[in-house]
């Protein structure tokens, strides 16, 4: 598939019904937001959307690859299966000893076949380049906001470039950009981001950093922008590969500094790394959850180009799933054969659920041949790249299926003994992880759920006469609000807790032991009592944003107790109180429910943010 422009892959959709145009006025502000809420949310991420009236001369397309279809054909492959399996074929090439002299060869020419992928430097100007404007102007594009309580419009898909100053190295990272002006914005990258790393070099040679925002363009860019690839690795030879075709670039107009030619839209500027840092934020993230305000590098706009019929890309992020929930899923595809050939052997699978938001949660699945490999997995993975970012890792054996929960879960709660097989440790966590116990820095824990072989079994504990829960008795407790035992009817020992908390959740432990204490449950999960616990996935992502697992997790008579409830600090005494979950105003919601067959929907669809229990649904 050769695609010109984003417009071509639009059509593409479009031709196969996995387009909604809405062509009626929708407002950039919150409005386009919940409308995309509510599509990503259905089930296999519902269509793209297309918004051909917002105020500017751009049309929005949002959700434009929120689903394993849509994302798998800008990737060039029918599944994302697929393309872990031809990465895992290509791994074998390299890795395999080569004696023959026509292995040699091909080999030679296999390598020849990946440099014609590299990206080409195209004379001239870019399509990108047809609209210049260097006296440049934001609002002229229809910049969302997308949660009450943001700290304003922020580009939520945007193609940062940068380079290194000594070796030129180009990076191409998706950093937000809150805009403050028709000039200026900040530049939101984290510390352990590529882009950081080149401001630091920018910074110790006291130079004004060059840096192009690209939008838009062949689809296949925005995901390699998101991709966890090793520092130096070229993003556009990795999109060169997937579609089989090398990116053409051409150099900016008033920067030194190259984008893709077929780009949509196209913010160029600098950073002056001795200017102060600007307050940015906050943002309902892709946790779910507002991000707190914090200062980052002030971007200088000093030109602004478009294509004459360019259109403006974003992304929805906040309680997932949405669409950076298949962005997380390609990744897991492809590079689980980079983990399973250079790194672990023994690593046959691994899935990274969506409640977890890409870092929260990890599970793998492993082949074991002998005593404390699958701790040896946990730990192995924990210095991989972005995986140091994980929190939780649950390890298990090869006959579970771990795509399944149900499976999951049943061998968890067989094979873990909280006091063995529940490792502790700390490291580095995600910028947007408020739970950690310092910034960027907490506990994490590794699970090793494998089946114990003889060495890692202690001596047999004592059999005991179980009673039934009495989850009468519980409700009295002035604290708890609802028990969900419904998990014991499915052979899971697990008790999930609602409430309106009072007290550090330890203490209200200790009041209820003694009615757990001859139950023969494993877990017991507390949350807050701001949603329906008979929500599974809910409740997952809830403990995965807030528990710091040393912290929050209490082995007790042989159970163990998880805190997963909003921590402040007056009750917790943490280091600053849990953000706010990310969720619309009742005003909005209320015009896009008046609005919806406006929009040209048949079928409605109530808004996510009900499912909450919070003030300001009821305005």
């Amino acid at each position: 598939m050769h695609l010109r422009s984003l417009w071509d892959f639009i059509n593409i959709l479009d031709k196969n019904g996995l387009l909604h145009r809405i062509d009626t006025f929708v407002d950039p502000v919150l409005e386009i937001a919940e409308i995309t809420d509510r599509i990503s949310k259905q089930k296999y991420g519902g269509k793209a959307l297309l918004f051909t009236n917002t105020g500017t001369d751009f049309p929005v397309v949002t959700n434009l690859l929120g689903s394993e279809a849509r994302l798998s054909y800008a990737l060039r492959h029918d599944n994302l299966t697929q393309i872990g399996y031809n990465f895992e074929l290509l791994f074998n090439l390299f890795a395999k000893p080569k004696k023959k002299f026509f292995d040699k060869l091909y080999l030679a020419l296999q390598l020849k076949r990946l440099g014609a992928f590299l990206p080409v430097l195209k004379k001239g100007k870019g399509a990108c380049q047809e609209v210049v404007i260097t006296n440049p102007d934001l609002s002229i594009l229809p910049i969302l906001q997308l949660w009450p309580k943001d700290g304003g419009r922020f580009i939520t898909l945007p193609l940062v470039h940068t380079k290194d100053p000594v070796t030129g190295t180009r990076n191409v990272g998706m950093y937000r950009i809150q805009v403050f002006g028709p000039d200026l914005t900040a530049m939101h990258w984290h510390r352990h981001k590529t882009g950081a790393n080149h401001f630091r070099k920018y910074k110790q040679i006291g130079k004004k950093m060059p840096v192009a925002i690209a939008l838009g363009g062949d689809p296949v860019y925005t995901y390699v922008a998101t991709a966890p690839l090793p520092e130096g690795i070229d993003e556009y030879l990795l999109a060169g590969y997937l579609r089989a075709r090398p990116v053409e670039l051409v150099k900016c107009i008033t920067q030194d500094i190259e984008v893709p030619a077929d780009a949509d839209i196209v913010i160029e500027g600098y950073i002056d790394p001795e200017e102060d840092f600007i307050l940015e934020g906050p943002f309902g993230d892709h946790t779910g959850f507002y991000s707190k305000p914090d200062y980052y590098p002030r971007f200088h706009v000093t030109a602004i180009t478009h294509r004459k019929n360019a259109i403006y890309p974003a992304t929805i992020v906040g309680v997932p799933p949405q669409e950076d929930a298949y962005f997380i899923k390609a990744t897991e595809r492809i590079f689980l054969p980079l983990v399973r050939k250079t790194m672990l052997n023994e690593v046959l699978d691994w899935n990274m659920p969506i409640a977890g938001g890409g870092h929260n949660f990890a599970i793998v699945q492993i082949k074991k041949h002998y005593p404390g490999q699958g701790k040896k997995v946990f730990n192995a993975l924990w210095g991989a790249g972005q995986m140091m970012f994980n929190k939780i890792m649950v390890v298990l054996d090869q006959d579970i299926d771990i795509h399944n929960y149900q499976q999951v879960a049943e061998a968890v709660l067989k094979n873990v003994d909280p006091v063995r097989d529940l490792v502790f440790t700390y490291g580095p966590l995600d910028v947007l992880d408020h739970s950690g116990e310092e910034f960027t820095y907490g506990s994490k824990l590794g699970i090793d759920a494998t089946s114990k072989l003889t060495e890692e079994v202690a001596s047999e504990q004592v059999r005991q006469h179980y009673q039934s829960i009495d989850v009468e008795k519980l409700l009295e407790f002035e604290e708890i609000v609802r028990v969900n035992a419904d998990l014991l009817q499915k052979n899971l020992p697990i008790l999930i807790i609602s409430l309106r908390k009072k007290q550090k959740v330890k203490n209200l432990i200790e009041k209820i032991r003694p009615e757990l204490g001859l139950t023969n449950l494993k877990l017991v999960i507390f949350v807050d009592d701001l949603f329906s616990i008979d929500d599974y996935f809910l409740v997952a992502w809830y403990a995965g944003n807030n528990i710091a697992p040393e912290r929050d997790i209490y082995i007790l008579d042989g159970k163990i107790y998880v805190d997963a409830t909003m921590k402040t600090k007056q009750i917790d005494n943490v280091r600053d109180d849990y953000p706010e979950i990310a969720l619309m105003d009742g005003r909005i919601i209320k015009k896009v429910d008046q609005n919806w067959t406006k929009y040209g929907f048949t079928q409605f669809i109530p808004s996510f943010s009900l499912k909450f229990r919070r003030d300001q649904n009821e305005n």
